[in-house]
Parts: C-alpha cells; sequence; structure tokens
C-alpha cells in the first residue's frame, strides 16, 4: 500500500487492502478492508463507493495500513473497529472479552421467549402487580446477553455478574453508552455466589459460559486462539466444568417455575439434561442453532 506524498484516492486504497487480506488468506477480505478504511474515514461502507476517487491524505493512508496489516496478522476485526453489534445494540469489545456472536443472539432470543411465558402464567396466577422479573446473566462478559434482555423487555430487573474485573469495565462501559444504568446492575464474583441473597427469587438465569474442551482451544482459528480471552472459551476436559456448577447451583436461587437458560456446545444436550433430572429440573428442553447444532438447553424449577 502506496504511503508517497501524492494523494491516493479511495478506490485505490481499498483495492491495495483487500490484496492484502487476500494475500493473508481471509476469506472476508473485501468486507473487511470495507470496514477498517469506513471506520477511519467515519463513514458507512457503502459510502466509500459514492466518491471512489476521493483522494486521502498520507496520514490517514498510513493509519489505514497499520490496521490491514493487524488484520492480515489475523487479529478480530472487532478489535480493530473495537465494537460488535447484537441484536440491535453497538458494544464496545476489546481483548478482555469474548467477542458477542450470532448464536448468542439466539440464545437471548429463545431466553425473552420463555420469560414472556413466566410472566403471562405470573398474570394468570395475579402475580402482575407484584415487583418485576429477576433475570440474571452470568458470566456477563461484554454485557451483551444483559443489555440486550433490558432492552428488550424494560419490566425486567437484570443483574449481571463477572468474575473478571477487566470484562466488568467493559461490560459497565456498555451498560452507560446504551442508557441503562438503572434497568442492569452488575456485580462482581464467581457465577451465583453475588446472588445468594437472592434465594428463590430469580425468574431466569441466562448463561453463555466457556463450554469448549480444553483440548479444542489449540485448534482453534488464530482470530479467537490467538486474541480471545482463553477464560471465556476453556469449559475444562469436557467443556462442562463451569456448566455443571452452575446448573447444581441453580435451584437454590430460582422461584419455582424460574428457568435455566444456557448456550452449550455441540453434543453436550444430553450431559447436561441428565444432569437438570438429577437436580430436580422439569419441563427440560433444547433448541438447534442456525446451522442445525444443538446450541441451548433450558429447565424449569419445580
Amino acid at each position: 500500500m502506496s504511503t508517497t506524498a501524492a494523494a491516493p484516492p479511495v478506490r485505490a486504497v481499498l483495492a491495495d487492502a483487500i490484496a492484502r487480506l487476500g494475500r493473508a488468506g481471509l476469506p472476508t477480505a473485501r468486507q473487511d478492508a470495507e470496514w477498517l478504511l469506513a471506520s477511519r474515514l467515519g463513514i458507512e461502507r457503502f459510502a466509500l463507493y459514492l466518491e471512489p476517487d476521493r483522494t486521502l491524505p498520507p496520514d490517514v493512508v498510513e493509519r489505514v495500513h497499520a490496521l490491514i496489516e493487524r488484520r492480515a496478522g489475523h487479529e478480530p476485526l472487532q478489535h480493530l473497529l473495537g465494537f460488535e453489534d447484537f441484536r440491535g445494540l453497538r458494544l464496545r469489545v476489546t481483548p478482555d472479552v469474548l467477542i458477542p456472536r450470532p448464536e448468542t443472539e439466539g440464545l437471548v432470543e429463545w431466553a425473552l421467549e420463555l420469560l414472556d411465558a413466566i410472566s403471562a402464567d405470573g398474570g394468570r396466577a395475579g402475580a402482575m402487580s407484584g415487583p418485576p422479573l429477576m433475570v440474571a446473566d452470568i458470566g456477563t462478559g461484554s454485557g451483551a446477553i444483559a443489555c440486550a434482555l433490558a432492552g428488550a423487555r424494560p419490566a425486567a430487573e437484570v443483574v449481571a455478574v463477572e468474575a473478571s474485573p477487566a470484562a466488568l469495565a467493559v461490560a459497565a462501559d456498555n451498560v452507560r453508552a446504551l442508557g441503562l444504568e438503572g434497568r442492569v446492575r452488575l456485580l462482581p464474583g464467581d457465577l451465583l455466589a453475588p446472588l445468594a441473597a437472592q434465594a428463590r427469587r430469580l425468574a431466569m438465569i441466562v448463561a453463555n459460559l466457556p463450554y469448549l474442551a480444553s483440548a479444542v482451544i489449540p485448534t482453534l482459528p488464530p482470530e479467537v486462539r490467538d486474541f480471545e480471552p482463553r477464560a471465556a472459551l476453556d469449559g475444562g476436559p469436557d467443556g462442562l466444568r463451569l456448566l455443571r456448577r452452575l446448573v447444581t447451583a441453580a435451584p437454590a436461587v430460582l422461584r419455582p417455575g424460574g428457568r435455566l437458560v444456557l448456550e452449550i456446545g455441540e453434543e453436550q444436550a444430553g450431559a447436561l439434561a441428565s444432569l437438570m433430572v438429577a437436580e430436580g429440573f422439569t419441563d427440560i428442553m433444547s433448541r438447534r442453532d442456525l446451522r442445525g447444532a444443538e446450541r441451548y438447553i433450558t429447565g424449569a424449577r419445580p
């Protein structure tokens, strides 16, 4: 990519960037180049094609070049942009948090459906005038799930728990940026420990905990393996280390009829369903993601 005194046009800078990312073997070379150039110019991607002959000063070209080189080294696009979009929310992301995935949007969608069913059951029982439904997002990371739930269901009381101080700081930034300070309460701590005082109060626990087996981590794409926090990926020898603990502890804080809703790894539904049965859960169901993988599971406290 040229950084000579002659100011190159947008079309040339973009073409060079696409070619560089293509040589690096990135299947999304054009898309990534568009995002990075548009982000430096403060415009939308489509606007790059409205003024293709617009010339760019050398300092802008150099900054774009630096970003392209980092992406060519497989640094995640979201880290370079500083954000990811999740269910219509723009969330700040850093190397301290897992980048929100489309699969987790599916988890939120199902959680909202189940929460509405719980609310409707409460209404039939005459409880609509009672306190708001309390929902806990365990291992909140960037705060994606908590913010999405609070944004979609303003009447719910959402608490988000995170063990990593660095991740909790990112979640706090997102809660503030989205104007959700009064509706999402952030708590530091391990799994359900910060909620011990909420015995039998929670209407729902939602979690996307680490579920990959430790041996899988080295086989992941470099964007994930080398740049995302291992603690947010590694679920122990069989991927179930934290999920087992959460399933076992959840009945103590869920109210009768309250639900545990989990994102899980492929081929984990059977083991987790058996554990849920052993812990007294009923109405256990699983759901597949858009790729057809059994990705989510839920059970109700009797």
